[in-house]
């Protein structure tokens, strides 16, 4: 989408110079709508009126449901413009206004959720505000024809009140990351995690919680490092994490014909998704799944996390080797009407034969199981029951599905497609270039690390500022704008990291690098400790606040935290492994109260207790002998490890520049070598495999025959 939409005939407003899909949906409302910005807060201040900040996304349902009802509306529009200086924001594109403000709505009981919509002072200070209003009132919630009077009316009358809540609010909201008491003993704190995550865990259907379901990957990624790291829960955890995985692969949240997964579940069954494609969803679940495949061995896993890949080279896929951003839930006016079938549609196109296959595997029936008689498509039958009840068996059923697979998806494409959020994000890039990464070395497959390297070419080349070393947030249409967040720093410095591990060119090591320093000099707070999540130099963002919920999207300090302790490793950085200690006792005491907050800053958290180890193979990176090495290494699963390469030439050499114990590290007797080091001290080097699978199973803490770091 290159244009405003909206209807016909009317005079662009404001939001039609912005680049942001999402703004540029509201280019044609009769709303006099400004960007975020001085000039929207300036006439605030002059007219003496309340500013109407409505956010939301390209891609958000009911966001798009109010612009129809309300911000298209005449009625709506003249008083919106009349008594108040209404505001847009693309959350994506401006989480830090976003977290403040839904933090507000939170904090104050008026609900979390977009569109967000709040009242502001012309100081910015939030009064009034909620989630979707209908243009008329219904039983339990007010129409914007009633509400906005109202708010007009306490402004004018009541505004000593209102002055006197906003900054309350504000206050309340910049005090909440101040730490308070001492920091919890982290194994205190992973137990607390455990229990509640196994409370919360559904055992009939996967995942956590009733309904609404989302995947919830954090939580996955704290169990898996359980299921490693203490043998006693091992059973436990890999239970609920295969749980999720299996109901998730199988329910209708899963795109069976395409690859990839919708937003979220709003049942219990993961069977009717709402319906939105997000990059950074597609990204966390893959994760999940090739850890679920390391662990386990489950082939299934693995075929998940191919689809996911192939769906976002297919369709989120942005020219130069970068991804866009999102798909929405609606087509034609509905929500999932791209993705739903019926019986003589499919029956058109497969035959009767192979559509009652299909039907029986999936579920068609003439009722269906969503609107209109329609059905979502999800694994009801196994598919050795519905080779039983063919007559066949089950390599042939398989066969036969996978070509009508593909015969539907043919036919899919040929419908008017959801929009697609067509913006660079430096933050879900990061994640996707770490998602293909790890795929690359956990399915053994040089092509995702080709297309991450392209990714991560893009965003250093495109987004970031080589006069400050710091990240633009989006790329769209050739331009590059919105200072970049924290966790656009910290996903893309671990996405370099992931991507180094794929290929071990020295050059995404040396970024990592520079990206952890410009992160460092831009986020951290030397008062407290730990990043916020904005930079400093915005005058209209009123308070710089710092995540403490590892949600749909991890927190950037939960990924700082892993990139800081993991470079600080590596090069000997004293200076960062304070910062670590610093944010791991931050957050230690923040977490003492509700610890499964934020599974994902408890694996950092392991991660800054755990012994450091580091992994080299000296050799040269194309011989059979270093391949038989690393693919040791790859064998399982090693959360806390970064295997380095030594070349033995300029690769080498580069690699001891950022991490001087390397340097001496060589081949012995011709052979390809792997050092094991802990401390800082090596176990005696091997040059066979199986030597080195034994070192690399022992516990760090192991007492062996060991040789100084030359």
């Amino acid at each position: 989408m290159t244009s405003p939409t909206g209807a016909p005939g009317r005079t662009p407003n404001r939001l039609a110079r912005e680049r942001s899909p999402y703004l540029l949906q509201h280019a044609l409302n009769p709303v006099d709508w400004h960007p975020w910005g001085d000039e929207a807060f300036e006439r605030a201040r002059r007219e003496d009126k309340p500013v109407f900040l409505s956010i939301g996304y390209a891609t958000c349902h009911w966001c798009h449901v109010m612009e129809r009802e309300s911000f298209e509306d005449e009625d709506v529009a003249a008083l919106l413009n009349e008594h108040f200086v209404p505001v847009k924001v693309d959350r994506e594109e401006r989480p830090d206004v976003d977290r403040i403000y839904m933090t507000a709505m939170q904090a104050t009981g008026m609900g979390g959720g977009w569109p967000l919509n709040v009242f502001l002072t012309p100081a910015l200070e939030p009064f009034f505000g909620g989630t979707y209003f209908p243009k008329h009132s219904v039983p339990g919630r007010i129409g914007m024809l009633d509400l906005l009077p109202r708010v007009q009316q306490a402004w004018r009358e009541d505004r000593g009140r209102i002055d006197d809540t906003g900054a309350r609010i504000l206050a309340a909201i910049g005090s909440m990351d101040e730490p308070s008491g001492g920091p919890a003993d982290a194994g205190t704190l992973f137990e607390s995690c455990f229990v509640a995550l196994a409370r919360t865990n559904d055992p009939d259907h996967g995942g956590f919680g009733h309904q609404p379901k989302f995947p919830s990957t954090v939580n996955l990624n704290f169990l898996v490092r359980q299921a490693l790291h203490d043998p006693a829960r091992r059973e436990v955890a890999l239970g609920m994490v295969a749980a999720q995985l299996d109901a998730m692969a199988a329910g209708g949240i899963h795109d069976h014909l395409g690859g990839g997964f919708h937003r979220y579940s709003v049942d219990r069954e993961w069977l009717v998704p709402h319906f939105e494609k997000m990059l950074y969803d597609q990204a966390q679940i893959a994760w999940a799944y090739l850890e679920g495949y390391r662990l386990t061995g489950r082939e299934r896993y693995a075929e998940v996390a191919r689809a996911i890949f192939e769906y976002v080279r297919r369709d989120l896929a942005a020219p130069d080797g970068a991804f866009y951003s999102a798909e929405d839930a609606d087509s034609e006016g509905e929500e999932g009407r791209f993705y739903v079938w019926h019986p003589d549609e499919i029956e058109a196109l497969l035959g009767r034969e192979d559509a009652a296959l299909v039907s029986h595997r999936y579920g068609v029936t003439a009722r269906g199981n969503f609107e209109h008689g329609a059905t979502i498509l999800s694994e009801v039958n196994p598919l050795e029951a519905t080779a039983r009840a063919h007559g066949l068996e089950p390599a042939a059923a398989q066969a036969r599905l996978g070509a009508a697979r593909a015969t539907l998806l043919t036919a899919r494409a040929k419908r008017p497609r959801p929009l697609r959020d067509d913006k660079v994000l430096a933050a879900w890039n990061g994640l996707m270039i770490s998602a293909l990464a790890r795929g690359a070395r956990v399915l053994g497959d040089d092509a995702y690390a080709a297309r991450a390297a392209a990714a991560a070419t893009f965003v250093w080349e495109r987004l970031r500022d080589p006069a400050t070393g710091a990240l633009h947030r989006r790329w769209r249409e050739g331009h590059a704008g919105v200072a970049g967040q924290l966790d656009d720093h910290a996903y893309v410095a671990l996405g370099l990291l992931d991507l180094y591990a794929a290929t071990h060119d020295g050059a995404w090591l040396e970024r990592a690098m520079a990206l952890a320093a410009t992160m460092v000099a831009r986020f951290w707070d030397e008062r407290h400790g730990a990043f916020f999540e904005t930079p400093g130099d915005d005058p209209t963002i009123r308070a710089r606040l710092k995540e403490g919920f590892d949600g749909a999207e991890m927190a950037g300090n939960s990924i700082a935290l892993l990139v800081l302790e993991t470079l600080a490793r590596l090069a000997g950085r004293r200076d960062w492994q304070d910062m670590a200690r610093r944010m791991a006792a931050y957050y230690g005491a923040r977490l003492s109260g509700g610890a499964a907050a934020m599974p994902q800053m408890l694996v950092a958290i392991e991660l800054v207790h755990a012994s450091p180890r580091h992994v080299v193979i000296a050799g040269d990176p194309a011989a059979a002998d270093t391949r038989a090495l690393v693919a040791v290494f790859e064998s399982k699963l090693r959360p806390h490890d970064l295997l380095l390469l030594a070349d033995g030439g300029a690769g080498q050499r580069r690699l001891a520049a950022i991490a001087p114990f390397v340097a001496g590290l060589a081949r012995r007797e011709g052979r390809a070598t792997a050092y094991v080091c802990i401390d800082h001290a090596c176990r005696l080097p091997v040059t066979d495999p199986a030597a080195f699978a034994a070192l690399l199973d022992e516990p760090a803490t192991a007492t062996a025959a060991r040789t100084p770091v030359p």
